[in-house]
């Protein structure tokens, strides 16, 4: 069995097709200008040389495909991933996955949110009931005895939601406006709280969790991904179904050379691209099976500005597998 894993995640910033209207406000990419974006994606997907990689902001899932052709490493990998709703009041790019590893039946995307949970928002006339962009979810096989399930996310952004038909009398419009978003954001956290919740009650399989979360690892929202944990009154035990943010947990990391960020806003260095993982990755807990390596963040292109280039840092993550049995750990 492969003994290190690495996974990824990358915001490559509106992947479209040339002759695209992707935002209102915004050309269409020209042939030039995508075989230039192309080009440069494939050329950073090389230089990860992640097995399992998340992408965000993906307008055109054939897009996905011009990059895996431009590749050297990834011409035969996996590609799961769908196209924005056409039919939506309002495009929104999708999230997509690669996989050098198997990938089992079954992968796609989860556009509702679970359990029927459907939230207000103030000036909106309906209730959010799906997710802001879809979340990706796909069970990679590493060996005959061990699978892990990876989940792709991309929460709302913190960019204001402005209504103003319904914000005309208030003193604040971009108060009212930013609320929303927040609403927005942390329902899809929580929406993606009950999946992973709902993963770990029914398997004991490992879980990876990527994306773009549009806030730090100490917001609420983020947080509530991560979980508190719970105590099983039936079994009198409690069960820890946390996930944890790797770069936290990682054994090699030198805060000499700590220089990860993910983002710039007004002046601003964040990091708001994770990948948290189960306590089968957190040597510290038992019952481990492996432990995160490392954390590497590779954002100098931020600093360049090219115009091909993504606007976030790019997450690798490096994880080590423990030389111990993992046969009780179940595909299914």
């Amino acid at each position: 069995m492969q003994q290190e894993l690495r996974f990824a995640t990358f915001n490559v910033c509106n992947l479209a097709l040339p002759g695209m209207t992707f935002y209102a406000d915004q050309p269409p990419y020209s042939e030039a200008e995508y075989e230039a974006k192309i080009m440069w994606i494939a050329q950073q997907l090389d230089r990860l040389d992640a097995d399992v990689i998340g992408l965000q902001e993906i307008f055109a899932q054939t897009a996905v495909k011009d990059v895996l052709a431009r590749t050297q490493r990834y011409r035969d990998a996996h590609h799961v991933g769908i196209d924005p709703d056409p039919q939506a009041d309002k495009l929104t790019p999708s999230v997509a996955l690669i996989s050098r590893l198997p990938v089992a039946p079954g992968a796609g995307v989860v556009t509702d949110l679970p359990d029927n949970l459907s939230i207000d928002i103030p000036g909106v006339n309906q209730p959010m009931r799906r997710f802001t962009r879809p979340v990706l979810h796909a069970q990679i096989e590493v060996s005959s005895a061990l699978s892990i399930d990876v989940y792709v996310c991309h929460l709302k952004s913190k960019l204001p939601d402005f209504r103003h038909d319904k914000d005309i009398a208030l003193p604040d419009l971009a108060g009212m406006a930013m609320l929303r978003s927040l609403i927005r954001r942390g329902t899809d956290a929580l929406g993606l709280r009950y999946l992973l919740a709902r993963q770990l009650r029914t398997t004991r399989r490992p879980i990876v969790v990527m994306g773009d979360f549009n806030d730090v690892a100490d917001a609420i929202s983020t947080r509530m991904v991560m979980g508190l944990g719970r105590y099983d009154a039936a079994d009198e035990e409690r069960i820890d179904d946390r996930l944890f943010e790797s770069y936290r947990i990682q054994s090699h990391r030198d805060p000499l050379r700590d220089v990860g960020y993910t983002h710039i806003h007004d002046g601003s260095y964040e990091t708001i691209d994770h990948i948290l993982v189960s306590a089968a990755f957190n040597p510290e807990l038992p019952g481990a099976i492996g432990e995160v390596l490392d954390v590497r963040y590779l954002n100098d292109h931020m600093l360049f500005k090219q115009p091909q280039a993504t606007d976030h840092g790019i997450v690798l993550v490096r994880v080590g597998l423990y030389d111990n049995d993992v046969s009780d750990l179940p595909l299914a």
